[in-house]
């Protein structure tokens, strides 16, 4: 069902006032890939009234339309970070969104979940508590480098004058907000969470302040590594960071979701359409492939120096049920423009469903090292069996023709499957690809590889061979690079230039310059200009010289 959107909407429902309002970045289309949806959905699961403000006009009052929430209101940027979303690798602005109805990006203001909370002030004096979440909120928590201002910001919290950051992916920390507060009881204690304090809490562990981190790189990189492994570890504590006269309060992740829990959530009853009220205005480019398209599971346990999810999702990979999956697979097809094609059917690596560790039941938990790199953990047990399984029981499903796998294969797991891997390979090749398989190498030259934490060349050169036994369609590989990596130069463009030249034999199109995110592993080394061990590494940070890094492998 959809959530209000409208007063006329409220008033159907009878409802006087909702108990949270949520905002969002994105347009509200009610799907399983909409963050905002997902949370609206599960709050409203639980007796909650929720209702939505999708991209509200930041030049009129369009945030106030509903009035006050009863409990609080909920702030997202949306599916991406609002500056990545509108701004290139380059700093040159987007012109397109596919999540702004009429694909024109004219809807999301940059610094989204400032500008929101900023219309929530101003409307609404002394309101209900504003509690930040999503992406932009959740990887901008602590003090971060800003490639928009080639600069460190404070934490989001204390720019956008809000309340509460709801970080990771939000269910359980949002929901104990909610019954925190509809029962007037403290919420601090709440993991998941961040909120401002002018004492410490005990037991805290302090990173360098705002104030020493912008004075010295020195600082700040001990700031993040101390965050960023904390995040990472299962028993993290209470961090704290001072801002002039005041603390963030950083309290420890919140437990992932365990795989019944995560049915519930992609059990919930989403239309998958665009909201009435919302559709008038244009098509969503985004709806094509994610009306179709099946979630698998969270996480990652790749780790990538350059991608956010393990700060944001969690390097625990954690499934959904067989039988959760195909009954949203059952669902999709009996929708009334469904044309046989199941767009997708992955997580944030579709070939890690059902990977576990068998020393912590659940893949991802070791604080001391990684899963696969520098190379792939021995306590690993890969699930391509299973996702055979899966692809297999929802390929079979009446009226469905065909299963795309659209969201990435890990080239260099499949390799170290001996048992599974070429059978896996053999079985998508045949059935889930449409023409061709796309792969992220990044790069060929092993020190830039080692500074991605990615695998070397020579795995790459492995799979292709495992591919061509594979290709009885001859279908084709595509790739995708990067250029102006920390620690990247001509040299090593160059190298990776010869490498494809003499190795891919293609005309590479899917090249792209490194964007510094905030709070990744890559941006710190932009910023600070040393590698992970503190070790001083060349970065491009001309703007012409990063094209020219792209331009020597076109």
């Amino acid at each position: 069902m959809f959530l209000p959107t409208t007063r006329e909407e409220m008033q159907k429902l009878a409802w006087d006032a909702p108990d949270i309002i949520l905002i969002s970045g994105d347009t509200y289309i009610d799907s399983p890939f909409i963050g905002i949806a997902v949370i609206g959905n599960w709050l409203h699961s639980k007796g909650f009234k929720v209702a939505i403000i999708a991209q509200p006009d930041v030049k009129t009052n369009d945030v106030a339309r509903l009035g006050e929430p009863e409990l609080f209101w909920g702030v997202s940027a949306g599916s991406m970070d609002s500056l990545i979303s509108n701004y290139t690798a380059l700093n040159k602005f987007r012109n397109n969104d596919d999540l702004t109805p009429g694909e024109i990006n004219n809807r999301r203001p940059d610094r989204a979940c400032m500008a929101y909370t900023n219309l929530i002030r101003k409307y609404f004096k002394n309101t209900k508590p504003i509690v930040l979440g999503g992406l932009e909120a959740s990887l901008r928590r602590i003090v971060h480098y800003d490639y928009k201002n080639n600069s460190l910001r404070r934490s989001i919290l204390f720019d956008a004058k809000a309340d509460i950051i709801a970080y990771g992916m939000g269910e359980k920390s949002t929901l104990e907000l909610a019954q925190c507060m509809q029962s007037k009881r403290d919420w601090k204690h709440i993991n998941g969470i961040c909120y401002i304090s002018r004492e410490k809490p005990q037991n805290a562990q302090e990173l360098p302040s705002f104030e020493e981190c912008e004075e010295n790189k020195d600082k700040f990189f001990g700031a993040f590594d101390t965050f960023y492994k904390n995040a990472c570890s299962q028993n993290g504590m209470i961090l704290v960071q001072k801002h002039a006269e005041r603390y963030l309060i950083h309290n420890p992740k919140q437990a992932s979701l365990s795989t019944q829990e995560l049915d519930e959530v992609y059990d919930l009853d989403y239309t998958r359409e665009v909201h009435p009220y919302y559709e008038q205005f244009g098509k969503v480019k985004a709806q094509e492939t994610m009306k179709f398209s099946i979630t698998t599971h969270r996480g990652c346990f790749g780790e990538c120096n350059f991608c956010s999810i393990t700060l944001h999702q969690g390097k625990e990979v954690i499934s959904r049920s067989k039988e959760s999956i195909l009954n949203e697979a059952k669902k999709i097809t009996r929708l009334k423009d469904f044309k046989g094609y199941i767009t997708d059917l992955g997580g944030p690596t579709a070939n890690m469903f059902e990977s576990k560790c068998v020393v912590n039941k659940t893949s991802g938990k070791c604080e001391s090292k990684r899963c696969l790199f520098p190379q792939i953990c021995k306590n690993l047990i890969l699930g391509h069996n299973q996702q055979l399984e899966l692809l297999k029981k929802v390929g079979a499903l009446p009226n469905v023709k065909k299963v795309f796998i659209s969201s990435g294969i890990r080239y260099d797991v499949v390799c170290s499957d001996d048992q599974y891997g070429q059978r896996y390979l053999d079985y998508v090749v045949e059935n889930n690809t449409s023409g061709q398989m796309k792969i992220a190498p990044e790069h060929c030259d092993d020190k830039v590889l080692s500074l991605m934490g990615k695998p070397s060349a020579r795995v790459l050169m492995q799979f292709i061979e495992m591919f061509n036994k594979s290709n009885s369609k001859k279908q084709f590989l595509t790739y995708y690079f990067i250029a102006a990596y920390p620690g990247c130069g001509d040299k090593e463009m160059k190298n990776l230039q010869y490498f494809i030249g003499r190795n891919l034999k293609i005309h590479p199109k899917q090249v792209q310059i490194f964007t510094p995110t905030p709070s990744t592993n890559a941006t710190l080394m932009y910023y600070t200009e040393k590698n992970l061990s503190g070790t001083k590494i060349f970065v491009e940070k001309d703007r012409n010289n990063k094209q020219k890094q792209k331009k020597l492998v076109l």
